[in-house]
């Protein structure tokens, strides 16, 4: 039978929250509080509520331990369970001197049914749990504790999650990949996690690379904008993903450049399928890399076949991939060609990472990749010079920078690239 817990606790509110100020021990917090719950259904995205635990932690542990003037600030612990029932007390006062003072004063009872995890204080969460292995006798000490109800609802999950981004976004920086994961506001953060939850291409097990080691107890780095060349499964990574989407939006409603702003439903799922369906559009005229990734059983060995690197699929690179897309969306946004147009003269370019434009990029000596910010926009311009050029002066300049980063000349010609003039709309 579960224990009740009896917790003194003030009553308090603020925005659309009601919270509870209370004590806790630190052997309870460091029993009964974890550092993570499942907010979502892509695995990876479940760990993301909680924050990476750094080599801070071991200062802060060692700081409970060895100082006598040790002080911790308090902690935001959501309940998982729902609310816990809260008892106002009222203070014995015959003079009438605590008045107004006992307001929203109580107990809060606890049933042993209610779960706790850490939205804010993750670092010190992990050293007092440390700490107390070594000194079971720190377990006596007090800690003030926030505490928030957490509803196991779609609505529920939405306002836990958009609570631990406030409060990391205006606490401390929140790592993109941690924002794109949890931000229930921001419209292409939610089709993100859509795809990788949902979607049967971009949601296979491994398709868009969140971690780059897997996660532990509260220990965790994210990946950011690369896919390591030895990877058996990613395209891309969750940032990368989140950036081509928010390139990709053109004529989409305005409502979700807004990303404080949640749009509505009927909103979401509309652009959902429409971005999708860009993205597929998108990975199918380049080279088929859809069709690629779903016959190997390993993609390095698509992304960068050993002692062939060159043979290698250029969109198995993020570079390359966002490349792509800010081209296009120049094509889009400029009225040089429709959608369909424009991936079909995509799709004739050579899809083989040793060829051009590629090696704007990619180093055929090494077989390495080069990520510098122009040889990217070099790459970009030399993109539009295949598939969209408004004038020969832009082929020519295209050339030229080529010529100027790579120290190389450029191997198609100016002729050959002229055919594909495509004059401005007045």
């Amino acid at each position: 039978m579960a224990t009740k817990t009896f917790i003194p606790a003030f009553k308090a509110a603020v925005g659309d929250w009601n919270y509870y100020i209370c004590i806790m021990k630190y052997a309870q917090v460091a029993r009964e509080v974890s550092f993570a719950h499942e907010l979502g259904g892509n695995k990876d995205l479940n760990t993301l509520i909680q924050r990476g635990i750094s080599a801070r932690t071991d200062g802060i542990r060692d700081y409970l331990l060895k100082s006598e003037h040790r002080f911790l600030g308090s902690l935001i612990v959501a309940t998982w369970g729902g609310d816990p029932e809260y008892i106002e007390l009222k203070m014995d006062d015959t003079q009438g001197v605590l008045k107004g003072v006992d307001n929203n004063f109580g107990v809060l009872t606890l049933d042993g049914s209610h779960q706790f995890f850490a939205l804010d204080g993750q670092h010190r969460l992990r050293a007092i749990k440390d700490a107390i292995k070594q000194n079971p006798s720190l377990g006596a000490e007090d800690i003030c504790v926030l505490l928030v109800s957490h509803y196991d609802t779609k609505d529920g999950r939405e306002r836990t999650q958009r609570l631990f981004t406030n409060i990391n976004r205006n606490a401390k920086n929140t790592t993109a990949a941690e924002n794109i994961a949890l931000d229930v506001d921001d419209a292409f953060a939610i089709i993100t996690r859509r795809l990788l939850s949902d979607h049967e291409f971009f949601g296979a097990k491994g398709r868009v690379r969140v971690f780059v080691r897997p996660p532990s107890e509260g220990d965790f780095t994210l990946a950011a904008s690369s896919v390591p060349v030895g990877d058996k499964s990613a395209l891309t990574t969750i940032t990368v993903l989140y950036d081509i989407i928010k390139i990709i939006n053109w004529n989409l409603p305005p409502e979700l450049d807004d990303l404080q702003s949640r749009p509505s439903d009927e909103i979401l799922e509309k652009c959902y399928d429409e971005i999708a369906s860009r993205l597929v559009a998108i990975f199918t005229a380049t080279g088929d890399v859809i069709k690629a990734l779903q016959s190997t059983p390993d993609a390095k060995d698509l992304r960068a076949p050993k002692g062939k690197e060159g043979n290698g699929h250029p969109m198995m690179r993020p570079i390359i991939q966002k490349a792509v897309a800010r081209a296009l969306q120049t094509v889009i946004d400029q009225e040089l060609l429709s959608f369909d147009d424009a991936l079909a003269r995509l799709s004739k370019l050579p899809w083989k990472i040793s060829s051009a434009p590629w090696t704007a990029v990619f180093n055929t000596d090494n077989g390495k990749m080069i990520t510098a910010k122009e040889n990217s926009e070099l790459l970009e311009d030399l993109l539009l010079a295949h598939i969209a050029p408004t004038s020969k002066a832009e082929i020519t300049r295209a050339r030229k920078s080529f010529k100027d980063i790579r120290q190389n000349n450029y191997p198609i010609s100016q002729e050959q690239l002229e055919k594909a003039i495509i004059a401005p709309k007045e």
